[in-house]
This record gives C-alpha cells, sequence and structure tokens, in this order.
C-alpha cells in the first residue's frame, strides 16, 4: 500500500493526515502508529479536517458515523 504525502498536524491524538485525491480516501496516523483509512471522503471535507481547530474533535464529529474507515496499520 503507498500512502499519500502525510502533513504533520498539532493534535493530541493524530500525528498526521494525508488524502488521495483519485481515491477520495483520506489517512489517518495516530500518535500511537494505527493507521485508518476513511473512503468516499470528498476533498473540501479534507480541507477542513486539515483547517480544523482541533482535529480529534472534528474527526470524530464528522467523519466517525459518516464515512466507512477501516485500520490499516
Amino acid at each position: 500500500m503507498s500512502l499519500p504525502e502525510m502533513i504533520p498536524v498539532s493534535s493530541s491524538n493524530i500525528e498526521s493526515i494525508g488524502y488521495d485525491e483519485s481515491n477520495e480516501q483520506v489517512y489517518v496516523r495516530f500518535l500511537n502508529g494505527s493507521l485508518y483509512v476513511y473512503t468516499s471522503v470528498p476533498i473540501h471535507e479534507f480541507e477542513s479536517l486539515r483547517d480544523a481547530p482541533s482535529l480529534g474533535s472534528y474527526l470524530h464529529r464528522s467523519y466517525k458515523n459518516v464515512f466507512p474507515y477501516e485500520r490499516v496499520e
């Protein structure tokens, strides 16, 4: 699996995020090392996550029960 460019973020539980535009997938690496992929995510939704004041809160509120996801690492 090749990951998109991962952007380091300032968060209490997220290390970095990345977006695969061709597949509409958001990758989220947590500080504990786990990596999740969220699918069918439009680019504007990734940009909202990236720019959110609290990434963890935004992820929980706007991704968790909205987009299909799975742990890949």
